[in-house]
């Protein structure tokens, strides 16, 4: 599709051909310029719609079945839960209910609403639709894959995996239209960050009812002219692989402090496709930078690269239902013959930092103590034993990557490295986005490229996801005494006692080496400094309800 997002105008294209022949050219540079008409960013900036490169295009813009950041961050943007993320600090700040209290003892939470909060058609938000919302999302025919987030609810776990089917039973109640109470399993002093996360948004019931059953993912519903939202935007454009387009809310209950007008979301894959829209005025913000460029951006342009730490890891998963992937030996021999060092100094090049273990350094004061660093002698050993000497007689399997040039880059070089240091010979393949994350669903891989991103400010936030029954294990990998600990860390609010569980959880993960931790990450973006309001956090969420261009 040739879009304004991928491809340059004809006259566009004339443009910047005259802009480079240089100053003799200079009135026909102008002559030029002006038949090609301003830029989106141009006109952007006068009328305040912002433009976004977003990597992939969403799954769907249903809250509860959403799979990954990008999609995340327009849901965000037409929906709003009891709290949202404070900007920069990533703090829990008050957003549907304008305050919430907890009991004595930790377990029952009161929110209570803001009176002129409503849903886009101008029906009042009331505490039932969040009620619905938590119902809806621990459904088990809806299989959502953050269910596991909500449950700290009473009877929440129970009732998504089939153990009861009173739907009333989970804790969470209206006590009247404004004022919602949440009873929890066990005491969660990070709640309020919990849901901001959109597994806890809620949901118009009606306007699904009115394309099919409440449990059933894919329906209509949140296509343009359907969807019903809460949030600052609404859904006014969907043009796939093209951009999604929100305009401000009218109903909005805090609608004179939204700046934008507009926002349009560009589904650009290519870090070196979205730089080239950036650079020519397609886009006032990217999500990536090809690798070769951030030193020419650091040194040429400073003032539009930013360079923040975020609270993500990149990582390989393991698929160890294939063998020779069965054998724990064969894993810990894969995660030492990688040099970490040189993926990041060589590679990456962006300041990223080696990872040797699951959880980001420093998370709420949390830092593993547990470390997988780079070890061949013991790796050739292990390997060994698992009756590989040298790498004879092992099987060919393959590195499954979402397409990207940085992908690609990263798996060439640890495919180097285990045949170097291994003696291993592993193949290569990619896949779209939406391919790649249906494949890690269906566990249709041997090794796969993966990523995650901290959704609170918690280790746990981390380590939950390799639970044996979490939606979001995607490596047939269990553990019953991983599933112990990390147990026993919900149901304690003893900080030490929780730390002590979480060190034991990242060596188990070391011991048996599911997967495969290669680097933190630091998100690096390219952002006008006309963007005003848009801030670097540890969870890489950009509320764009303070968001304002200023030319």
């Amino acid at each position: 599709m040739k879009s304004r997002l991928l491809f340059l105008t004809l006259s566009t294209l004339l443009a910047f051909a005259a802009a480079s022949l240089g100053g003799c050219r200079k009135k026909a540079d102008t002559e030029s310029a002006s038949k090609a008409g301003p830029t989106p960013v141009e006109s952007g900036n006068r009328t305040q719609t912002l433009h976004l490169g977003n990597i992939g295009e969403p799954n769907d813009l249903d809250p509860h079945v959403g799979d990954s950041h990008e999609t995340f961050n327009i849901i965000s943007a037409l929906f709003e839960g009891l709290a949202q993320y404070d900007a920069k600090t990533s703090e829990p700040v008050p957003a549907a209910a304008e305050r919430w209290e907890t009991s004595p003892d930790g377990l029952v939470w009161t929110f209570h609403l803001r009176k002129a909060a409503k849903w886009s058609n101008g029906d009042p938000l009331t505490a039932h639709d969040f009620v619905f919302g938590f119902q809806r999302m621990l459904s088990p025919n809806l299989a959502a894959q953050y269910a596991q987030t909500l449950y700290v609810l009473k009877n929440a776990e129970a009732y998504n995996t089939g153990k009861i089917t009173d739907a009333s039973q989970i804790g969470a109640r209206a006590l009247d239209d404004h004022t919602l109470e949440l009873s929890l399993d066990h005491p969660v002093p990070y709640l309020a960050g919990l849901v901001c996360h959109s597994a806890w948004y809620p949901i118009h019931r009606a306007t699904i009812e009115k394309f099919g059953a409440i449990d059933q993912r894919g329906l209509p519903w949140t296509r343009p002219g359907n969807i019903v939202s809460n949030g600052y935007f609404i859904l006014a454009d969907w043009r796939p692989n093209q951009f999604i387009r929100l305009t401000k809310s009218p109903t909005y209950w805090d609608r004179d402090n939204v700046k934008l007008n507009e926002v349009l979301f560009h589904p650009i894959e290519s870090a070196d496709a979205e730089e080239r829209a950036f650079r020519s005025g397609q886009l006032h913000i990217t999500r990536q930078v090809p690798i070769p460029k951030i030193a020419t951006y650091r040194k040429e342009r400073p003032d539009v690269l930013k360079n923040d730490p975020v609270l993500s890891i990149y990582y390989y998963s393991l698929n160890t239902e294939k063998p020779p992937l069965t054998d724990a030996r064969v894993r810990r021999a894969l995660a030492l013959a990688i040099d970490r060092d040189q993926i990041v100094k060589f590679v990456t090049r962006g300041g990223q930092l080696p990872a040797g273990h699951f959880t980001p350094p420093g998370t709420a004061g949390f830092t593993a103590q547990a470390v997988t660093g780079t070890d061949i002698p013991t790796a050739q050993k292990l390997l060994a034993e698992a009756g590989f000497p040298g790498g004879k007689g092992f099987p060919r399997i393959e590195i499954l990557y979402n397409t990207s040039e940085g992908h690609k880059s990263i798996a060439e070089a640890i495919q180097q490295m285990w045949k170097k240091n291994l003696g291993v010979d592993i193949g290569l393949y990619n896949q779209e986005a939406k391919v790649w994350l249906d494949s890690m669903r269906q566990k249709n891989y041997q090794i796969s490229r993966a990523g995650w991103g901290g959704d609170y400010l918690d280790p746990s936030t981390f380590l939950d996801i390799m639970l044996g029954d979490s939606g979001n294990n995607h490596t047939n990998w269990k553990n019953p005494e991983y599933d112990r600990v990390l147990l026993e860390a919900r149901n304690t609010s003893d900080q030490a006692k929780r730390f002590e569980n979480f060190q034991r959880a990242e060596q188990i993960l070391s011991e048996d080496m599911p997967i495969i931790p290669i680097y933190f990450y630091v998100r690096n973006t390219l952002v006008l400094p006309e963007v005003k309001g848009w801030y670097g956090n540890l969870l890489d969420h950009h509320p764009l309800k303070g968001v304002y261009l200023q030319p």
